[in-house]
C-alpha cells in the first residue's frame, strides 16, 4: 500500500470503500481521530483459505498497522475482534505489532476471539470483552501431515511457549492458570482446552474489563487525552 493510497484512505471519512476493502473505518471527533480495525473469521497466513471462508489476511493488516503508527492524522487504534483462530505465526505477528505500537490501543472482543485470537485480544494496551463473548484456549494444533519424530513435538512446544509468554506478558493472567485452561480435558469435544466467557476472562486477568463499544471508545479518548497532555 503506497503513501498516496494510505492518504486517500484516511481522507475517505463517511465513504464505504475502506470498510468494504479492509474492514476498517476512521472516526473523527473533537476528542481525537480513531482508526477502527476489525479482525474477523480466520487469520489467514501463508496458506490461502477457501473462498467460502471469511478471513483476515495478515499481509493486509500489517501495513495498515504501520500506517496507523506512522500517521500524524491518527491518534489511536480500536480493534474489534470476532474471530475463530487461524494461522499461529500470522496471528502472533499481528499481535506483536499491536503490542509494540506507541499510540493508544484498545481491543474489544465481540462474539468471540478464539485460539490465536487470544493473543490478539490481549495485545492492546487496554482490553474489553462483551459479557456474552467467548474465548477458546487450547494447545497448538497442526492440519495436514505430521511427522511423528521428537523434533516435531519440540517445535510444537516452542510455538506454545511463544504464545504463553506473549499472553502472560500482555495481560494479568497467571501462567499456571492459563496453562491449566489450555490443557484441560472434558470440556471441548474431541479436543483439549477450555472455553471461557466475559466475566471469567476478566476474573482470570486475561482481559482487563467487561464492556461494550461505548466503554471501549470512552477508554480510547481518555488514553488519547492523557497522551496529549
Amino acid at each position: 500500500m503506497d503513501e498516496e493510497h494510505q492518504e486517500e484512505q484516511l481522507n475517505q471519512e463517511g465513504e464505504a470503500q475502506p470498510i468494504i476493502d479492509f474492514g476498517s473505518s476512521l472516526i473523527h471527533s473533537d476528542r481525537g481521530t480513531v482508526y477502527v480495525l476489525t479482525i474477523v473469521g480466520q487469520i489467514e497466513g501463508h496458506q490461502l483459505l477457501p473462498p467460502t471462508s471469511k478471513s483476515t489476511k495478515y499481509e493486509h493488516v500489517l501495513p495498515l498497522l504501520a500506517m496507523v503508527e506512522g500517521s500524524e492524522q491518527v491518534d489511536g487504534l480500536l480493534i474489534l475482534l470476532n474471530n475463530g483462530g487461524g494461522d499461529v505465526e500470522a496471528g502472533l505477528a499481528i499481535s506483536e505489532v499491536i503490542a509494540s505500537m506507541s499510540k493508544p490501543t484498545v481491543s474489544l472482543v465481540l462474539g468471540g476471539s478464539h485460539s490465536i485470537g487470544v493473543p490478539l485480544a490481549v495485545s492492546a494496551k487496554k482490553s474489553f470483552i462483551a459479557p456474552s463473548a467467548a474465548m477458546t484456549i487450547h494447545p497448538v494444533r497442526l492440519n495436514g501431515l505430521v511427522i511423528g519424530v521428537p523434533q516435531t513435538f519440540y517445535y510444537f512446544e516452542r510455538i506454545q511457549e511463544r504464545i504463553l509468554q506473549f499472553v502472560t506478558a500482555n495481560s494479568h493472567v497467571k501462567r499456571e492458570a492459563f496453562t491449566k485452561l489450555m490443557l484441560q480435558t472434558g470440556e471441548l469435544a474431541a479436543d483439549v482446552g477450555s472455553v471461557i466467557y466475559g466475566e471469567e476472562a476478566v476474573e482470570l486477568g486475561l482481559i482487563d474489563q467487561i464492556g461494550g463499544l461505548s466503554d471501549a471508545m470512552e477508554c480510547m479518548y481518555e488514553m488519547i487525552q492523557k497522551k496529549t497532555c
